[in-house]
């Protein structure tokens, strides 16, 4: 039976690569991100696409999402599944990195997130059931250099989406939390410096990461059976647990770490 899908960060990387995934699944999508003509494209690279429905807006802007969230739901009727995969990665050291590109990363990341579960979840609640999925990042277990904002906001979402799942587990709510490491998208190219301009250069660990395609395929298994949180990619996934069971030598080796 399909499924209603909304996707956020649509337009590239993982987003991207989830939409063709619940596409081929034979779902019906409202793909979003900021970037209109970047949707249409990714809508165009599905054949009769006339079940993929374009909604573009700035998930920082969050006075906005509530009524996106009610345009969204009117697509279809509902909601039966949510992908918070819209995100802004950080590339700036915290002392050098003004509060104003901080409350950016912020708002995009955590609070445009939560706006719109907390928008879907009363028709969910109504339709008898629901999920909704957060990706998150590694770096929301654990912080590195350069990502203090970021890793502040991913850090965020567990504790605001655990509290959450623990208050709707009775209501047929599935939450599930997807920490990615290293997949090869332009999340470093985009991520903000310390004044809010985009880096503009690919990191080397990503280039030759995972690819967002293999990425979105495990996602997609961990999402229909309905973990709770999962991580994705290759040996740095292992950090979480050198850092559970050996914090001291964790936090010599991310003191080393060459991370861009």
């Amino acid at each position: 039976m399909s499924k209603i899908v909304w996707i956020t960060g649509a337009s590239s990387g993982i987003g991207e690569a989830l939409v063709y995934e619940y596409f081929k699944a034979g779902d019906k999508l409202i793909i979003s991100a900021r970037n209109r003509d970047e949707l249409f494209r990714v809508k165009g690279n599905c054949q009769n696409s006339f079940n993929v429905h374009v909604l573009p807006f700035d998930l920082s802007e969050t006075v906005t999402l509530q009524n996106k969230a009610e345009d969204a739901i009117k697509i279809f009727g509902k909601i039966d599944l949510l992908i918070n995969s819209g995100g802004v990665s950080q590339r700036g050291l915290a002392m050098e990195t003004d509060l104003k590109t901080e409350q950016q990363i912020m708002d995009t990341n955590f609070w445009g997130t939560v706006v719109l579960s907390k928008a879907v979840l009363p028709l969910m609640i109504k339709n008898g059931g629901g999920q909704i999925v957060v990706i998150s990042s590694l770096v929301g277990k654990f912080g590195t250099k350069l990502r203090s904002a970021y890793s502040a906001s991913k850090h965020a979402l567990h504790g605001y989406f655990d509290s959450l799942r623990s208050e709707v587990y009775d209501k047929n709510i599935e939450i599930t939390i997807i920490c990615p490491g290293f997949i090869k998208t332009n999340v470093t190219y985009n991520a903000l410096t310390g004044d809010g301009k985009p880096l503009n250069l690919m990191g080397d660990a990503h280039e030759a990461a995972m690819t967002a395609s293999v990425c979105a395929a495990e996602i997609v298994k961990a999402i229909t059976a309905k973990k709770e949180e999962v991580y994705i990619g290759g040996k740095e996934t292992k950090a979480i647990w050198l850092k559970r069971f050996f914090p001291k030598i964790f936090s010599k080796k991310i003191r080393e770490a060459k991370v861009t």
